[in-house]
């Protein structure tokens, strides 16, 4: 720099910010969590069970210490187990198209929701056994079951918006527990139908109960 030359102030704000660390061992404690949060709910979906501590750790390639450093119980562990499905139920929801004729959307939704409901039946039915211990179980439960409601709700928007507030109400309950796991879980379990077959079922039976879609709206869903 020559004598004379202008000194140019470079304000802090004007420096591109600093690269955050990535801390490696962080990453690899979640990575530990995602692992153990899996091999608990293939454990579930194999078995009547519970699973043990160390079935867990067994299965995810761990000591039961790792389980219990990560989670602090297995009411714990259930939790994530239960965050870790709505996350990723939400994200699959999210990405749905609604539209379509009648038919279209009753085979989109029951295919969604049996799907939900075959994979996740189990891990439903230990948050259920739980659900008076804790309050976060509590939660879980109603956000799953809010959920279903709006998705109904937006799913059948078409049927159910020219029913006085009322019916409307009644047959989104009804719609509610045709859908529920419980349901799912009887018509493949006491009654032993075929993926196939129970949702057949399903779409005959919502289709039964929705009234007539209006003309009007028959034509906008399929524009």
């Amino acid at each position: 720099m020559q004598d004379g030359d202008p000194i140019i102030a470079i304000q802090p704000e004007a420096l591109p910010p600093k690269p955050r660390r990535v801390d490696g061992r962080a990453l690899r404690s979640e990575r530990t969590k995602q692992i153990i949060i899996e091999a608990y709910l293939e454990l579930l979906n194999e078995g009547p069970q519970l699973p043990t501590a160390a079935q867990i750790a067994r299965r995810a390639g761990y000591s039961v210490r790792s389980v219990f450093e990560r989670f602090d119980d297995l009411l714990a562990l259930t939790i994530a187990a239960a965050d870790y499905a709505f996350a990723e139920t939400i994200a699959r929801a999210i990405r749905q198209d609604r539209s379509g004729t009648r038919i279209e959307r009753l085979h989109a939704n029951v295919e969604r929701r049996s799907s939900i409901c075959e994979r996740w039946l189990p891990l439903w039915r230990v948050l259920l056994h739980h659900q008076t211990e804790s309050e976060l179980v509590s939660e879980r439960i109603r956000q799953i079951r809010d959920v279903t409601w709006r998705g109904l709700a937006l799913n059948y928007h078409a049927e159910l918006a020219p029913l006085p507030e009322v019916e409307r109400k009644i047959l989104l309950i009804a719609l509610e527990q045709l859908t529920d796991f419980e349901s799912w879980g009887r018509t493949r379990e006491r009654h032993g139908l075929s993926v196939a077959e129970a949702r057949k079922a399903w779409i005959t039976a919502i289709d039964r109960l929705l009234p007539p879609t209006p003309p009007d709206q028959a034509q906008a869903t399929t524009a």
